[in-house]
């Protein structure tokens, strides 16, 4: 028999690695709302977001369902800790008061960039190398309540010059890695162990050196 070595846990969290990003949309004034999430997964040109159904970003999707869905990278990530404590909500709703605190210019509070987009109203994050233009099609309740599963379509993709392979559609992982936020902690990628067998990019970028 091989020697156990797990034991059972339950942790009061489970972002066991996921991506950052800073969620811009617009608020009744016309005014920007910036959030920083931690629960983005990505389908093809769907992306999926986990939000607190008391956010303002939220509140305004439900309202108004453009938004840009920024991809954060490992040095952003002080920025985007002086976001975390903050909420577009006001007044800040009662079971998040004791933590966060109302701020309407949180590109000011982060020292971040607005930038005009395309296609939707929110602005993009300047500081992002890759920036997703999308619309909300649906919100979906969950956790009693607690959090939105957000079904969102990417309708036009911006990024860096730099983190694009010349000559291809295609962002070179050997260039830019997005931030992550593992167990509350924020994370760069390690070295490159390999790639997979359908990786598009896989000797392109050494080939265009």
């Amino acid at each position: 028999m091989a020697n156990e070595t797990h034991r059972v846990i339950r942790p009061s969290i489970l972002y066991f690695g996921t991506p950052v990003v800073l969620l811009t949309t617009e608020n009744d004034d016309g005014s920007a709302n910036l959030a920083p999430i931690s629960s983005a997964w990505a389908l093809g040109q769907q992306v999926v977001l986990g939000l607190g159904t008391e956010s303002q970003t939220a509140r305004n999707l439900a309202a108004r369902p453009d938004l840009v869905i920024n991809v954060a990278s490992p040095e952003l990530w002080e920025k985007v800790e002086r976001l975390a404590p903050l909420t577009g909500a006001h007044p800040v709703p009662e079971s998040k008061r004791a933590v966060y605190r109302y701020e309407p210019d949180k590109f000011a509070a982060a020292g971040l960039t607005p930038a005009g987009s395309d296609l939707v109203g929110p602005p993009r994050v300047a500081e992002c190398a890759l920036q997703l233009e999308a619309r909300a099609r649906a919100l979906t309740p969950g956790g009693a309540g607690l959090f939105l599963s957000v079904e969102c379509e990417v309708l036009r993709v911006h990024a860096d010059e730099r983190v694009v392979v010349p000559g291809t559609q295609h962002i070179d992982p050997a260039r830019w890695s997005p931030l992550i936020y593992n167990f509350r902690h924020y994370h760069g990628l390690a070295p490159e162990v390999g790639h997979g067998f359908r990786s598009e990019t896989a000797g392109v970028a050494a080939g265009a050196a």
